[in-house]
């Protein structure tokens, strides 16, 4: 079975860097990973705070986020 990996980002150019970088390396036969970027997906922004996103670009991974630099905080993209 898959582990998920959801990586949260905005568009600036310090996530879509990440996201080349951090997102797309994942094994896809390990890992499914879901790119959501919440300055299109306004309505996903609760979901990565209650998942512990204070900042994009973040990777959550099997229940744990973790913050790659820093592009934009959470309360920004509310």
């Amino acid at each position: 079975m898959k582990s998920k990996a959801v990586f949260y980002h905005a568009g600036c150019p310090v996530c879509v860097a990440a996201e080349q970088n951090v997102a797309l390396a994942f094994d896809p036969a390990r890992y499914e990973v879901e790119i959501v970027h919440l300055g299109e997906s306004k309505g996903r922004v609760a979901e990565a705070e209650a998942a512990g996103v204070k900042s994009v670009p973040a990777l959550v991974l099997e229940g744990t986020a973790y913050h790659i630099n820093y592009g934009a905080g959470i309360e920004v993209l509310r």
